[in-house]
């Protein structure tokens, strides 16, 4: 064994998030396909983790980040059983505090991240989507930033990367109207990377992570650097303040009504305090 071998990271998920490194590509896979892949807090720590390893592996070329089943994510579980244990999934404040680590941690890493989307991508799962260089989306998908369908606003630095994709009218309708933005109208606006038929899709993904695993590391690296130094200047800004007006919308009436009301699949009724 070699003295790099020796030193380099031991990559290990947990049934909610499957880690893995082959050939150049460490995988990042959530897995809670029947909720859509909703976020816990462990999940989003585990991501984290496994990133800030691979910043420093030079095993690890390129980062391939989906979700198990037919979506990618649906943002943060909100149900009962997501909170009935704050002690290990945390409480509404905790997710969001890691939310925002995972998020910084895909645009700090040095090698490019790939976003494999299908189905929906809801919330933070957005966030994930967007902080990643490269978004490769099956036709099947959609994209939606639900919050105020809740009582909450954008987080995981929503509000600076959907802007710098697609431009402050666009990133306020997905906000405040909380719509379905389909792939095509996605990759139209500059959401995605790419849009390919689901029965294309995987053979697709693997040749634009080919393409990365065997390009250039170096200038790849220098490139993704300045690309979101020039384009999310506002990055660092926008989770401070999307954290601060998170957490006081976490504590109000309209959340617990509006999470009330999604678990009981009814319109909710906002009371504006």
């Amino acid at each position: 064994m070699t003295s790099l071998d020796a030193n380099a990271p031991t990559y290990t998920g947990i049934d909610a998030l499957w880690v893995e490194l082959a050939d150049g590509v460490l995988s990042v896979t959530l897995n809670r396909p029947d909720s859509l892949n909703s976020l816990t807090q462990p999940m989003l720590a585990g991501i984290a983790d496994a990133l800030d390893a691979a910043a420093s592996d030079p095993r690890v070329r390129v980062v391939r980040l989906g979700g198990a089943g037919r979506g990618f994510c649906s943002g943060a579980g909100i149900s009962e059983e997501d909170h009935a244990n704050p002690g290990v999934n945390g409480t509404p404040a905790d997710v969001l505090d890691a939310a925002n680590r995972a998020v910084r941690s895909i645009v700090a890493l040095p090698q490019p991240v790939v976003a494999v989307v299908q189905g929906p991508t809801a919330g933070v799962g957005v966030s994930l989507a967007l902080a990643s260089d490269i978004v490769l989306a099956s036709d099947s998908s959609f994209f939606m930033l639900a919050f105020t369908k809740i009582g909450l606003m954008p987080d995981g630095g929503a509000s600076a990367l959907v802007a710098a994709a697609i431009g402050r009218i666009r990133a306020t309708r997905m906000a405040l109207l909380a719509e379905r933005i389909p792939a095509d109208q996605a990759y139209d606006w500059g959401l995605v990377t790419a849009v390919y038929p689901a029965d294309e899709f995987d053979a697709e993904v693997d040749k634009v992570i080919a393409t990365l695993v065997s390009g250039p590391a170096v200038a790849l690296r220098k490139t993704k650097h300045a690309i979101n130094a020039a384009t999310l200047t506002e990055f660092e800004g926008a989770l401070e303040r999307e954290k601060q007006g998170q957490l006081a919308l976490l504590n109000s009436y309209d959340f617990r009504e509006g999470t009330k009301a999604f678990q009981q699949r009814r319109q909710a009724d906002f009371s504006d305090f």
